[in-house]
């Protein structure tokens, strides 16, 4: 139960109606973890009275003294983390810092590419319904049916269309990136690399996996609520030293931090939230413990292990397997797609969340991958058995999903499995 210290009861009550449903359900989407007590509390703090425009040392308003320590101590954990020469920890969402970047490096118009969307992609990197489609050219590789990177297409694209930026990075691909690859490429070109790392950031900052500012990317983005267990947010790394972001330099490689700096603020999005990066920074400190590298090696193992259950069980994945914390499912053959896969399991309080996959012939709001991944319930420190049983509950409740009976007696189960693993405790 948590203790609440507010007078709107009917908030009151929703925020503990949302608190049981987490307790009492599982949460297996692509995008969502549970955040520590301390985060939490950073996030409440008195930080969230403060404007804070501009940078530490260059702020507009006054009674900047606690705020400019605080974003400092943020800023070197990242770079500390990531192995980078600076980073900006002001963007509000992926989106935004997405597109701030943008904005730094690019003219409207320029060429970008980047995967296509139902190959892995998210909308920030080319979707025709977003805003970002109507500034830039983005071009769009695919992978191929084994699952790996076209990087005879990425090197006809850049022939022909001259691209300012290479994207790599991915939000729904169970595969590692080879970035030496990209590397070479952008270099023939002159183009600029950057990666959005926004599922796997957790994983890079405990070595587990590549970092690809180790490769010589120019910068890379990583939200910071999903891997990494942080406040909604993002952060964007890249090499060289910041300069004056109060003057506008010249637009050269070297010059790409304040090229960035300048972009999220003033020329994209304004004042920063100081209580959340109050938050990263309880949670940067969190991700150099040894806790935090434990937990993601289990994540890891956690995906092997519900990989092989599923190829086991005879259902298709999406490349076969999994190098990181996604396992897809495949359902073109199964009689069924994956929005009815997720509707199925919400009805037995699973959350997952459906996906496109390569060549999908069904639309994206009823697409033939499922999306699953085991950060969120590893934090709840499942693992082994506790994995091998949640993928038990997934087979049943999809083999049973006209059996309203049988998908009622699986909720109970799933109720009683989540109270084993509770939240971090508020």
């Amino acid at each position: 139960m948590i203790i609440f210290f507010m007078i709107d009861l009917e908030i009151q009550k929703l925020i503990q109606s949302e608190y049981e449903r987490q307790m009492t359900s599982m949460e297996l989407i692509a995008s969502e973890n549970y955040q520590s007590p301390a985060v939490l509390q950073a996030q409440s703090s008195v930080f969230a009275n403060k404007y804070a425009e501009w940078y530490p040392g260059k702020r507009y308003y006054g009674g900047q003294e606690y705020t400019d320590q605080l974003e400092n101590l943020a800023i070197e954990r990242a770079k500390k983390i990531f192995r980078a020469d600076h980073a900006n920890v002001q963007s509000l969402s992926w989106a935004n810092a997405n597109l701030c970047f943008y904005t730094a490096v690019m003219e409207p118009w320029d060429s970008i590419i980047g995967m296509d969307l139902s190959h892995g992609w998210h909308l920030t990197h080319w979707a025709p319904v977003t805003f970002f489609s109507k500034i830039f050219n983005f071009q769009r590789y695919q992978t191929l049916p084994d699952g790996s990177i076209d990087f005879d297409q990425i090197k006809q694209l850049v022939k022909t269309y001259d691209p300012k930026v290479i994207l790599a990075g991915f939000s729904a691909y169970p595969r590692e990136l080879d970035y030496s690859k990209f590397v070479q490429i952008a270099k023939e070109n002159w183009s600029i690399l950057y990666a959005d790392v926004s599922h796997i950031g957790g994983f890079i900052a405990s070595g587990l996996l590549k970092n690809p500012l180790d490769y010589g990317f120019h910068a890379m983005m990583t939200t910071t609520h999903k891997s990494l267990r942080w406040p909604r947010g993002a952060i964007i790394l890249s090499k060289w030293v910041v300069s004056n972001p109060l003057k506008k330099p010249e637009n050269t490689i070297e010059n790409l931090p304040t090229r960035i700096d300048r972009a999220v603020f003033p020329w994209m999005q304004w004042w920063p939230h100081m209580n959340t990066i109050a938050g990263i920074a309880v949670a940067l400190e969190e991700a150099q413990t040894s806790d935090f590298f434990n937990y993601t090696v289990q994540t890891l193992q956690n995906a092997q292990i519900f990989a092989s259950e599923l190829l086991g069980l005879w259902y298709k994945l999406v490349t076969g397997g999994t190098d990181n914390h996604m396992v897809i499912l495949d359902f073109t053959d199964a009689g069924f797609d994956g929005l009815e896969a997720e509707n199925t399991l919400e009805k037995i309080w699973i959350s997952t969340s459906k996906s496109t996959i390569p060549n999908d012939i069904n639309p994206p709001f009823r697409p033939s991958w499922l999306r699953i991944w085991m950060s969120a319930m590893t934090t709840r420190w499942v693992k082994g058995d506790g994995t091998k049983q949640i993928v038990s509950f997934v087979h049943q409740a999809l083999q049973a999903r006209n059996d309203q009976d049988k998908l009622d007696n699986l909720r109970q189960e799933v109720e009683e499995f989540c109270k084993i693993y509770p939240l971090p405790q508020c």
